[in-house]
């Protein structure tokens, strides 16, 4: 499976028992929705290897406690610190309303309220402290935040994300 048609899960951040059992991060806002999971996909160099689960259970906030089937001793557990955790696509519960997935509003039209269409949506920056669409209308560049009081619709049947930009922002770009 290609890293493309998976989402990222989190990162094995340390060791928790001497039996190979290690503890994830997960990048989730929910991640009691994980505790279940009979599977994951380590990336392992330039691979996603599938490990079996034999016991995954929630350990503190944000982390899951994992004792996978191919991880019994410490020095095998040393191998996979650092290792990042992927799920397919498939397995993300449906979004409804404007809620949305990142990967999801790629390619969508970004249009504002009082500009109408200002660009297509080629990426969201999520790095810096602000996460950003980043969209293109012919060769200008536009950064656009992402936040409830900006985005006021997502529309996927016609793939369209309406926005109500700060005045003077389409303008810093655009004009």
């Amino acid at each position: 499976m290609r890293k493309e048609d998976c989402f990222y899960l989190g990162k094995v951040v340390s060791k928790y028992s001497f039996k190979g059992e290690v503890l994830a991060k997960i990048d989730a806002d929910e991640p009691d929705l994980y505790e279940n999971m009979e599977s994951v996909l380590v990336s392992i160099g330039n691979n996603l290897v599938p490990f079996f689960i034999d016991r995954c259970r929630l350990h503190k906030s944000a982390l899951l406690r994992i004792d996978f089937e191919e991880v019994k001793d410490e020095a095998t557990a040393n191998r996979i610190i650092g290792a990042e955790l992927y799920l397919p696509l498939s397995l993300l519960p449906p979004l409804t309303g404007d809620k949305f997935y990142y990967h999801e509003v790629i390619g969508f039209t970004l249009l504002d309220a009082v500009h109408g269409d200002i660009g297509i949506i080629e990426a969201i920056n999520d790095s810096s402290s602000q996460v950003l669409f980043e969209a293109k209308k012919g060769d200008k560049e536009l950064l656009i935040p992402v936040t409830d009081e900006i985005v006021t619709k997502v529309d996927r049947a016609s793939k369209t994300v309406h926005v109500s930009t700060p005045e003077g922002l389409v303008d810093l770009y655009l004009f």
